[in-house]
């Protein structure tokens, strides 16, 4: 087998979030699940926005976020994603290039629908409430998944959030496919526990067919794939149908089962938790760079912390400070 010229491809849905502080009171007014992720139109976008407080723009989307932070810590990425031909659709592509991630998908003048936005609502305790218009991010088509591309990359990652679309659904099962064929490793990532919801029988589907190589969750969204309220329980339920199972358990830290031997580790410490947008998708991201370097299971761990503990310090879901300079002390320490 020829090396591969990417050691991960992510694929997902290509979001331009727009945060902004709120109260509990107005997640209440606006009848909002404080911490989930709900879908939403493009009238329900405007009249939403123009409601919030002032935000703060940045490209993110959770695999494009994860493709981020991947580049972040040298690890060669690219990423597949459609945005339109329009002024968000232009941001994300030049925010993404500028990350060092490759765009394979070129923006396109004929989806029909404007560049999706994420609506964030940040509250005080950090809490962040996601209102998502998918638009342009639903429209990726099958015959976007080119197989030279996929087999020329180490990982595939691949977001449960693009499941939702039926054309994003087949364009994904091919994505995995190529992979498979290609003798690459297939990483997925459940995303949020009403995503699990939608996709459960999906989900549990593609891992009870063997084409899941690593599968990435939190404490939520584990128990709700098994239907478990213990933790415990829900990940020997699922880790024994996966070769590596990866759960993320906030200040608890985080854990990978591989083959029957499970490795932890604690959260990193922080100086300020300001906003837990994309913490997942950096943990993933360090994670990952870390199975690119080939290194242990619980160094992999180490570094997904330290990408997660940075993101939640600042605004946004792209890393501020220098991921290879903080993993490097870490690891070194």
């Amino acid at each position: 087998m020829t090396s591969p010229r990417l050691d991960v491809l992510a694929i997902g849905n290509a979001i331009v979030d727009v945060i902004a502080d709120a109260t509990d009171e107005f997640l209440e007014e606006q009848d909002l699940d404080k911490g989930s992720m709900r879908l939403i139109d493009e009238a329900e976008a405007e009249r939403l926005y123009g409601l919030m407080g002032p935000g703060k723009e940045v490209s993110g989307g959770s695999a494009g976020n994860t493709a981020a932070g991947l580049a972040a810590l040298d690890v060669k990425t690219g990423f597949i994603g459609q945005v339109a031909d329009d002024q968000l659709g232009k941001i994300y592509k030049h925010d993404i290039e500028a990350a060092g991630v490759e765009f394979v998908v070129a923006p396109s003048p004929n989806v029909g629908v404007a560049t999706a936005r994420c609506l964030i609502l940040v509250t005080p305790d950090a809490q962040r409430t996601m209102n998502t218009f998918l638009g342009a991010a639903q429209k990726l088509p099958p015959q976007a998944i080119d197989e030279a591309v996929i087999a020329d990359a180490g990982i595939l990652y691949l977001e449960g959030y693009l499941w939702d679309p039926p054309g994003a659904i087949e364009a994904m099962s091919k994505a995995i496919d190529f992979a498979r064929n290609a003798g690459r490793k297939v990483a997925f990532t459940l995303s949020d526990t009403f995503c699990v919801d939608r996709h459960r029988d999906d989900f549990k589907a593609l891992i009870d067919d063997g084409r899941i190589d690593i599968l990435f969750a939190n404490e939520e969204e584990i128990k709700a794939l098994a239907g478990d309220s213990d933790f415990d329980d829900a990940v020997d339920n699922v880790a024994p149908k996966v070769p590596l199972l990866v759960v993320t358990r906030s200040e608890k830290g985080a854990i990978a089962v591989e083959d029957g031997h499970r490795a932890r580790v604690g959260a990193q410490p922080i100086e300020q938790l300001v906003d837990t947008t994309g913490a997942g998708d950096l943990f993933a991201a360090g994670f990952l760079a870390g199975i690119a370097k080939d290194r242990d299971l619980e160094t992999c761990l180490r570094l997904g912390a330290i990408a997660a503990a940075e993101v939640i310090q600042h605004y946004g879901a792209r890393p501020e400070q220098d991921l290879r300079v903080l993993a490097s002390k870490a690891l070194s320490a």
